[in-house]
């Protein structure tokens, strides 16, 4: 038997890779499927089965091209009514891979079609579970996502998640390995640890969800207790799930690489937006005017998903050399399937060829705190609790997430600085001020970990007594 997971650090998601006696199952597989199919035929091996936890919706899964190119069917819990053809299977219901068995377990309530799906070895003992969105570990699976669908509030879904949890889950033994869907990162829970395998046991002994002598209204309170509102293209990507996609390779295939002024004209014509994806020291030097920047090396897919409201908008792209095809795949994992072309040489091209760009000003940290003497605007795009946490004194916060609700508080008339956790959120910030005319925003190098170094003044927030 082997197991491998396949883990995806900009989506914080991990797949998994089974194979016993040369049968394979893979279980909520990313949306470009080669890699399972070059390690099966690698290993000498066959996909009988794709499994999927449930309508995923942080990410496009892989299931319907990867069912196309393998015959294998896609199964899914009970109740989940896919538009494709694909295997409902039953509680409990059991398939056979090689000489292990997997055993589909309904665990309703991240959605109502959740499932667990449990691997016993050869000797029929109970090996691993793969949780999908039920149990991560230190957390379990928000239950407010599925609330429409279900016509449920999110404390009946909670009770459904306290029910499975506690009848199918914390009665297996203490051994049992954890294989969840999502590690620290994900938008789908709020207390995700950075690890990414652990046991039933150690999970007994340290979620929170999972406290011995919990109540059910203890659970639904904890668990529905500071939610943030779930990213916008998350309804967007369960659909996709539900209804099938365009394959991955065609959308690569049908990207054009243009030159600096087909570029522009491209863009004119299509009212495109341009999507920066460089480094963000790269971007502050020179740009594109009214590009937008979310780059590579950081939550690459679910910052483009929080921050592009369109998933249809014509996309094109400025990438480094040789990222094109990465870049556009990594677009379609979240759903964006209109990437219509890039610049052909990346943006050395376009400055080569004498084309208008733009700068975004940086300041040091020690820069900013001889200025702040001066009492010059400064914001804060973290997230909220970041924020709470510690955080310039005096100074607002402007979640990145919902920096279109805070542009009133930005002066268009005079410099102001902004400053994420270390850089890469706040010139995606910057970027988006920039393209909506606030062209005297400055960016902090470095971010709170480099104000952390000066002398700067700072606090953490305290809740305002209800007494």
């Amino acid at each position: 038997m082997k197991i491998e997971q396949i883990y995806t650090g900009c989506l914080a998601q991990g797949a998994y890779y089974i194979e016993s006696k040369g049968e394979v199952a893979i279980i909520d597989p990313l949306r470009e499927v080669q890699p399972y199919l070059d390690k099966a035929e690698q290993n000498n091996a066959k996909i009988k089965y794709i499994f999927e936890t449930h309508f995923h919706a942080d990410f496009v899964s892989g299931h319907v091209t990867l069912s196309e190119k393998t015959n294998a069917p896609i199964i899914f819990g009970p109740t989940a009514s896919p538009t494709f053809k694909a295997h409902i299977a039953k509680d409990g219901e059991v398939f056979k891979l090689g000489e292990i068995t997997i055993t589909a377990l309904h665990t309703p309530g991240h959605t109502m079609e959740s499932t667990t799906y449990l691997l016993k070895d050869k000797n029929g003992k109970d090996y691993a579970i793969f949780s999908g969105d039920t149990l991560f570990l230190g957390d379990v699976g928000r239950p407010d996502l599925a609330q429409k669908a279900a016509d449920m509030t999110q404390e009946q879904l909670a009770g459904l998640l306290y029910d499975s949890l506690r009848t199918k889950i914390m009665t297996l033994a203490d051994d049992v390995i954890v294989y969840p869907a999502h590690g620290a990162g994900s938008a789908c829970g709020k207390n995700l640890s950075k690890e990414t395998v652990g046991s039933i046991g150690d999970q007994k002994a340290t979620n929170y969800a999972l406290r011995a002598n919990m109540t059910k209204e203890e659970f639904v309170r904890e668990v529905t207790d500071g939610l943030l509102p779930p990213p916008a293209y998350f309804p967007m990507n369960v659909q996709m799930n539900k209804e099938g996609y365009g394959n991955v390779e065609n959308i690569i295939n049908e990207a054009k690489a243009f030159e600096p002024k087909v570029f522009e004209t491209v863009a004119n014509e299509t009212e495109a937006l341009v999507l920066d994806v460089r480094h963000q020291d790269d971007f502050a030097k020179g740009h594109i005017p009214k590009s937008i920047f979310i780059g590579l090396d950081g939550g690459f897919a679910p910052w483009v998903g929080a921050l592009i409201l369109d998933y249809k908008q014509p996309i094109l792209l400025v990438t480094p050399e040789g990222k094109e095809n990465e870049t556009i795949t990594r677009l379609a994992r979240v759903g964006y399937d209109n990437t219509i072309g890039y610049l052909k040489g990346g943006f050395e091209t376009w400055k080569k060829a004498g084309m208008e760009y733009d700068t975004v000003s940086t300041v040091d940290a020690e820069v900013l705190e001889e200025n702040m003497k001066l009492h010059v605007p400064v914001f804060d795009v973290r997230k909220p609790g970041e924020y709470a946490s510690e955080h310039i004194v005096d100074v607002p916060s402007a979640p990145l997430d919902f920096l279109n609700e805070h542009l009133v508080q930005f002066p268009k008339e005079e410099p102001f600085y902004i400053h994420c956790a270390g850089g890469y959120r706040s010139m995606i910030a910057a970027s988006i001020l920039k393209s909506r005319g606030y062209h005297n925003v400055i960016d902090v190098k470095g971010g709170y970990a480099a104000i952390k170094n000066t002398t700067i003044k700072r606090t953490a927030y305290v809740c305002p007594s209800t007494l």
